[in-house]
């Protein structure tokens, strides 16, 4: 389990976490992001933590979702798979 800082808001942490993967390439471009179920066993997080810092990524332009499907990383051209 990826520990948290219990300092700061734990949605922001698993966003901001998140987020890195995605600019560090672990999550590249047209893939799908781990789904609530996956954050919330790797972070030991409420699923409405990790619904939160799904939203975050997507409010920041990180991801899209695609209702069914999930989440995935915006590609270059700014559209997902």
């Amino acid at each position: 389990m990826t520990e948290l800082d219990e300092t700061r808001a734990k949605w922001i942490q698993v966003r901001d976490i998140l987020a890195a993967r995605i600019e560090d390439g672990a999550y590249p471009p047209n893939s799908r992001v781990p789904s609530v179920v996956a954050l919330t066993e790797e972070f030991g997080v409420a699923v409405a933590t990790a619904q939160k810092a799904l939203r975050g990524l997507r409010e920041a332009g990180l991801t899209r979702t695609e209702p069914g499907l999930g989440s995935f990383v915006i590609g270059p051209n700014g559209k997902s798979s």
